[in-house]
């Protein structure tokens, strides 16, 4: 039986915070499905069809992730996957609070299910896609901090509007 995690977000975009804690999940799980919010509960600047293949585009070598699109509660996806696991990135101390409500509410609703925290790597600990966003509305270097394909996307939209 293969042992399935998921990773949620909205990817809004995705960043390479995001992918450095899909790909070391790869190396825990033998699957990894990467979950697209498509209802995210904070509203998104980029539709779910761009953001998912945003991250189709920047998982694609990644041999054992798929990705997908969800709608309603996370651990109901979990479960329509298989997957026994929730894998969730935490940058720093604020993000654990929020993160620990969520883990602990996913825990009641779905107690065979546990959620994982992966500590963001150090050169990835500040970066969020608002951040990354803010950047790119004002024309700053993104380098580094998203992938090639999306710091085109983000100059190409920004530099449209």
């Amino acid at each position: 039986m293969l042992r399935t995690a998921i990773c949620p977000g909205a990817f809004d975009p995705i960043t390479n915070g995001h992918l450095d804690i899909i790909k070391r999940a790869t190396a825990l799980f033998d699957r990894v499905v990467v979950g697209v919010a498509a209802t995210p509960i904070k509203k998104t600047y980029f539709p779910l069809e761009k953001r998912l293949k945003l991250v189709q585009i920047v998982c694609h070598d990644l041999e054992n992730v798929t990705v997908k699109p969800f709608s309603g509660l996370l651990v109901d996806f979990a479960r329509q996957e298989g997957a026994t696991a929730i894998i969730r990135g935490l940058r720093a101390v604020a993000d654990f609070d929020f993160e620990l409500q969520m883990a602990l509410m996913n825990k009641k609703l779905a107690g065979d299910i546990e959620t994982i925290f992966l500590m963001a790597a150090t050169e990835y600990s500040y970066l969020n896609s608002n951040l990354v966003r803010q950047v790119a509305m004002v024309g700053g270097c993104l380098k580094g901090l998203v992938p090639p394909v999306v710091e085109q996307v983000l100059e190409q939209h920004y530099r449209l509007r």
